[in-house]
């Protein structure tokens, strides 16, 4: 797990909020407006990023890359597990892998990030790919689940350079195959 130093700066109207991750010598710098700035507010606002970003363990990473220049995988399941507060990988998708392998994949009743390499071939006759983020929310899931997926959504897909389509599906009809190509001209 990677641990994280933040600090909170006020500006004339604005927070600025930084974090330092000193194993890979990484800054993020989030500027936050408020109306009527206060103690609380600062408060509040910086334990909101704080709460809100789980660490992202070094296989994520890698296992994306993999997916995206080598195409060793078709899919990526990412799961968030909440008590070493990081996301992990879950399930990696073969190759020849189908779509339905990679639905099929995600739980009913539990949240996930997954990644879905789409191929398809345009009205030029041309082969192409497209890499599909997928957060997925089950209306069955837990509400605190929801909430953890949610708020951690933004953080997790910063680490993940090159995502160029995002859809955000509660049941399986709103991340079908026509739902991508539609998204992917």
């Amino acid at each position: 797990m990677v641990s994280c130093n933040s600090s909170v700066m006020y500006f004339g109207g604005s927070i600025l909020i930084f974090s330092f991750l000193p194993v890979h010598g990484i800054i993020i710098f989030e500027f936050v407006q408020v109306a009527c700035l206060t103690p609380m507010n600062i408060l509040s606002t910086w334990q909101a990023n704080a709460a809100s970003g789980m660490a992202v363990h070094d296989d994520c990473k890698l296992k994306f890359l993999e997916l995206k220049a080598k195409r060793t995988y078709r899919f990526v399941v990412f799961k968030i597990e909440e008590k070493q507060k990081q996301v992990i990988v879950e399930k990696l998708g073969e190759p020849t892998d189908s779509y339905e392998n990679f639905s099929a994949s995600l739980p009913a009743d539990e949240c996930r990030y997954a990644v879905y390499d789409f191929d398809f071939v345009t009205e030029e006759n041309c082969q192409k790919s497209k890499i599909v983020f997928v957060a997925w929310s089950p209306d069955t899931a837990k509400v605190r689940s929801k909430m953890i997926y949610a708020s951690s959504k933004d953080r997790f897909k910063r680490e993940l350079d090159g995502i160029q389509i995002e859809l955000q599906a509660t049941d399986p009809t709103e991340m079908g195959l026509d739902v991508i190509r539609s998204r992917s001209f």
